[in-house]
C-alpha cells in the first residue's frame, strides 16, 4: 500500500509541476492574445470584445514597416544560417583532422557563449572602420547601416545555432549508409545530395525555424546595426514600451504567434510524415 501511495504521489506531483511549468510559460502568451481583443486602451482592464486594434494595426505604417523588415531579415537569416551551418557541421563531422580545426570549431561556437552586446559592439566597430576605409579610398562609405548590416549580425548568431543542431544530427547518422552508397558507385557529391542531405532534412527544418525565431525577436544586435529607415519590429515595440504599450502591439504579437504556430505545425507534420516514411522503408528493406 505504501509503495502504491508513494507511486501515485510521485505521479501526481510530477504532473502538477509539469502543469505549473506549462502555465508559467504559456499563460502570458494566452493573456496577450486575449487582450489583443480587449476594447479598453488599458492593458490590464477588460472592457469587452473588439477588433479595432487589428484595424488600427492595418493603419500603423511604422509597425507594419518594422514587421515586414523583420520578416525579410528573419527569412534571409534562417536560409543563410542553414546553408552555412550545414557546411560548417559537415566539415566538423566528416573531416576529423585538418589545419585550424580547433580554431574553426571555437569560432563557430563562440557566438553561443558570447554576450550579444559584445557581438553587436564588435560588429559596429568593424563596420564603422570598413566604412571609413572605403570612404577614404573610393569616396563612398560602404556598407551603410541598414537591412544588410542587421542581416550580417543575425547571420553570425544564427549560423552558430544552426551548426549545433545540424552537427548533432550528422553525428547520429550511421556512416554505413554513405559507405554503402559509395560502394555502389556514387560519387561524393551524389552521396551528399542523395543520401546525407535527405537524412538530415529534419534537422535543417528545425535549424531554419530556430534561427528564424531568434532573428525575428532580436533587439540587441538590431539596435547596434540598424540605421535610419531600418527599424525592425522589436525595436519599434521596445521604443514604444518606454512610453506605455499601445494595445495594437498585442495585435501584432498575436499575428506573429499565429505565423510561428502555423510554421511549427507544418514543420512537425512534415517531420512526422518523413519519419513514418523512413520507418516504412526500413521495414520494407528488412523484409526484402
Amino acid at each position: 500500500m505504501k509503495l502504491g501511495t508513494s507511486a501515485r504521489f510521485n505521479r501526481w506531483f510530477g504532473r502538477g509541476w509539469l502543469g505549473f511549468g506549462y502555465l508559467f510559460l504559456y499563460l502570458p502568451i494566452v493573456a496577450l492574445v486575449l487582450y489583443s481583443f480587449n476594447d479598453s486602451p488599458l492593458p490590464n482592464v477588460w472592457r469587452g470584445f473588439t477588433l479595432k486594434w487589428y484595424a488600427a494595426l492595418v493603419q500603423d505604417a511604422e509597425l507594419l514597416a518594422g514587421l515586414w523588415l523583420s520578416l525579410k531579415i528573419a527569412f534571409l537569416t534562417a536560409s543563410g544560417s542553414v546553408v552555412l551551418g550545414t557546411l560548417a557541421a559537415f566539415a566538423l563531422v566528416k573531416y576529423k583532422r585538418f589545419t585550424g580545426r580547433t580554431l574553426f570549431s571555437g569560432m563557430v561556437n563562440a557566438p553561443l557563449v558570447m554576450p550579444e552586446v559584445v557581438i553587436g559592439l564588435s560588429l559596429l566597430l568593424m563596420l564603422v572602420s570598413v566604412q571609413r576605409a572605403t570612404q577614404a579610398t573610393f569616396g563612398v562609405g560602404f556598407p551603410e547601416r541598414g537591412m544588410g548590416t542587421i542581416w550580417l549580425g543575425h547571420l553570425l548568431l544564427g549560423m552558430a545555432y544552426a551548426t549545433v543542431v545540424i552537427q548533432s544530427r550528422l553525428q547520429a547518422m550511421p556512416p554505413q549508409l554513405e559507405e554503402a552508397a559509395m560502394d555502389l558507385g556514387a560519387r561524393p557529391h551524389q552521396v551528399f545530395w542523395l543520401v546525407t542531405l535527405p537524412m538530415v532534412a529534419q534537422s535543417l527544418i528545425s535549424a531554419w525555424l530556430l534561427t528564424f525565431t531568434i532573428s525575428l525577436d532580436d533587439v540587441v544586435l538590431s539596435a547596434f546595426l540598424s540605421g535610419p529607415g531600418s527599424t525592425t519590429m522589436p525595436l519599434v515595440i521596445f521604443s514604444r514600451a518606454r512610453l506605455g504599450l499601445d494595445p495594437s502591439v498585442n495585435a501584432v504579437a498575436t499575428v506573429i504567434i499565429v505565423i510561428i504556430a502555423i510554421g511549427i505545425v507544418a514543420a512537425s507534420w512534415f517531420i512526422a510524415n518523413a519519419e513514418r516514411k523512413h520507418q516504412a522503408e526500413l521495414a520494407a528493406a528488412a523484409h526484402a
